[in-house]
């Protein structure tokens, strides 16, 4: 049997070099850790700031004329309303509502847009929007020659400043903006998947090595692999593709349901129609677990002894030193917010309580950056 042949960042060879554990993730080498380990890694991007590379997702870039209102039919998030040099959370969705993918759009211009996506959703996401999109609006896929850095903590503003980005060009939180660093043209968005200030920076692939290295330099900065990523998203209740949304799973039943508006605009979109008439079937819902034991996704959860939902995502939350999960409960289940729920591991029933997202409330994300 052949072995899957593994797509690799430009900075592989630097995350081995640090020592870092690396493993399958979207179809990519990825650095899970580095020698620190997870715990360390999460600790320091909440009380300092951290580098993560993701450099394996996928970057669009739409323009033409008409491409607002091409964009504002295909997704599920208005996108004609969008100012230029905002970036916003948005859902592909198929025809049932489903989730094809959750992306960010940012619009650069008038007529122009960047759209990233997940790295294992990018082929998938790319022909869908190519399909909906008419003639007159180019759609190219940036994805091999965009490299992407995830600069994340209360003290990542810090570090940009040291490196010559002035303060009071900070983009404000989900804006975005051009800088100049080390001479290198980026496109430096203020947002991030770890619930504390953050930035996202973009640019060219080719330049990759050189930027980490010239980040790791500065004062306070450590890298960070997924494991870290995974247990910080966590802690915040946002979701990750293929565990809390799929073509299964609509962004109703995610927690997204406000955020699309349905009841105060006739806006159409592909799964508009069946969103609007169906109620959710399930609700995506926090667990506090009894010690710290963690559930795992598929794990069933029980009330009263009978089934009621399933875990997407658990984990041991190290800043709040507890466990906890996600999981789609049916609607009357979560109706019991009060109820004591059991987690079925296989081998023991853990006891878990509701509790509302975010379960860790202390983020800096959007922390106020003093503009000198």
């Amino acid at each position: 049997m052949s072995e899957e042949v593994l797509l690799e960042t430009p900075l592989a060879a630097e995350h081995v070099a640090l020592g870092a554990k690396m493993v399958p993730f979207a179809g990519w080498n990825m650095p899970v850790q580095y020698a620190g380990g997870i715990l360390a890694e999460h600790k320091h991007t909440r009380e300092a700031v951290s580098l993560f590379d993701i450099c394996h997702m996928g970057e669009f870039r739409v323009k033409g004329q008409g491409s607002a209102e091409a964009l504002d039919r295909a997704l599920a998030r208005g996108v004609a309303d969008q100012k230029t040099g905002v970036c916003r959370y948005n859902f592909l969705l198929n025809e049932a509502g489903g989730v094809i993918d959750d992306l960010i759009v940012y619009r650069i211009a008038e007529e122009e847009f960047f759209i990233v996506v997940n790295a294992a959703r990018r082929e998938i996401d790319f022909a869908t929007l190519a399909k909906r999109l008419p003639d007159g609006c180019a759609i190219t896929d940036d994805s091999d020659i965009t490299a992407k850095l995830d600069l994340q903590g209360p003290f990542s503003s810090e570090v940009l400043v040291s490196l010559g980005v002035p303060e009071e060009a900070l983009p404000a939180y989900y804006h975005f903006t051009h800088v100049t660093i080390n001479g290198l043209n980026v496109l430096l968005s203020r947002t991030g998947y770890t619930g504390e200030l953050g930035y996202e920076l973009y640019f060219s692939a080719d330049k990759a090595v050189a930027m980490w290295r010239t980040l790791l330099a500065c004062e306070g900065v450590k890298p960070a692999g997924l494991g870290a990523r995974d247990t910080l998203r966590l802690e915040m209740g946002y979701p990750l593709y293929g565990h809390e949304m799929n073509e299964e799973t609509t962004p109703m039943e995610a927690g997204f349901g406000a955020m699309l508006k349905l009841e105060e605009n006739s806006r159409e979109f592909p799964g508009s129609e069946v969103l609007r008439k169906a109620a959710p079937r399930r609700i995506l819902t926090g667990l506090v677990l009894e010690g710290r034991r963690a559930a795992r996704e598929g794990c069933a959860v029980l009330l009263n002894g009978i089934a009621v939902g399933k875990v997407t995502s658990g984990t041991f939350a190290p800043s709040l030193e507890r466990a906890v999960a996600m999981a789609y409960l049916s609607p009357e289940a979560v109706q019991s917010s009060d109820a004591v729920f059991e987690v079925d591991t296989g081998r023991v029933r853990i006891p878990a309580k509701i509790e509302a997202l975010p379960f860790y409330k202390n983020g800096t994300a959007r922390k106020k950056i003093k503009k000198t």
